[in-house]
Order: C-alpha cells, then structure tokens, then sequence
C-alpha cells in the first residue's frame, strides 16, 4: 500500500519524474504548468519548501514501496485555520481509491497536526473524478465558478 509523506528534499528526483510522466494526463484536467516549472524544477521546490517550513504550506507525496511517487495531496494558502486542498494521482495510479485514501489521510493531519478547522477545494464539471473523491471524504458543494475558463464548482468540509 502506498504510503503517505510529507514532502522533503528527498523526494525531488521521484517528484519530477512524477510530474513529466503525467504532464500530458494533468493537463487534459487542470492547467499546464508550463516549461518553466519543469526547467525550473529544483528552484521551486526549494521554494514550497520554504514555505511549508514557514506553516504556509503542507506538501504531501504518495509513495510507493520502490519510492515512486504516485500522487502528490497539498495543502496551500494556510490561513486563519483554513487552507485550500490540491491533489493528483498518476495516470498508471489512477481508479484505485488512492486519491480518496490520500485526502482523508490529509483531512485528518490537517485537524490534528496542522490546527486547521476548515478546507476548501475546486473542480471543474468535467472531472467527475475529482468530484467524486471530494464527495466522499465529506466535502460540499458551495458554489458554480470558472477555472481558467471552465465551469467548475467550489467545495468546502468543515474538520
């Protein structure tokens, strides 16, 4: 079973490897990152770090028993005990219940480690997916909005 981690400079070379395996999978749902995040990889991860160490942040990875990192679950923009969550899970990862599991893994050191009360998420109405794992760990819709241009829905659970 894959095992939940907090994000370390450890994780680079597997990170990255995630991330470029999966460029063109992400992308059919959510926004490129562009060439820019890839060429410049090791400066922005030296960055998120920084600000996860700051409380700012809490990165997480998905790891499997050889170390690939199959997911990536954050939790970014802390603030007065709430923070927005983000995840994604490889397309070789993908339909196993991994992105479910991870998030209420999240959830949970979210109220317990990290002090926060609430967690917002956002979708886009066509990844029922993301939808779905958000339904399950107990999130609700609370509004319509437009994601670069796609309608989508904004989530909310309260820890």
């Amino acid at each position: 079973m894959p095992a939940l981690q907090r994000l370390s400079r450890e994780h680079t070379p597997a990170l990255l490897a995630f991330e470029q395996d999966n460029r063109a999978y992400f992308a059919a749902s959510v926004p490129d990152r562009g060439d820019a995040f890839f060429a410049e990889f090791d400066e922005r991860l030296q960055e998120r770090l920084a600000e996860q160490d700051a409380g700012e942040c809490h990165f997480h990875v998905l790891v499997d028993s050889e170390g690939a990192v199959l997911g990536r679950v954050n939790l970014v923009d802390v603030a007065d005990g709430e923070a927005e969550l983000g995840y994604r899970i490889a397309k070789s990862a993908s339909g196993r219940g991994l992105a479910t599991a991870a998030v209420r893994q999240v959830c949970a050191l979210a109220a317990e480690q990290y002090g926060l009360r609430t967690l917002r998420a956002v979708t886009t109405l066509d990844n029922p997916a993301s939808q779905t794992v958000l339904t399950r760990t107990g999130f609700t819709v609370t509004h319509e909005i437009v994601i670069d241009d796609a309608p989508g829905l904004a989530y909310r659970k309260t820890l």
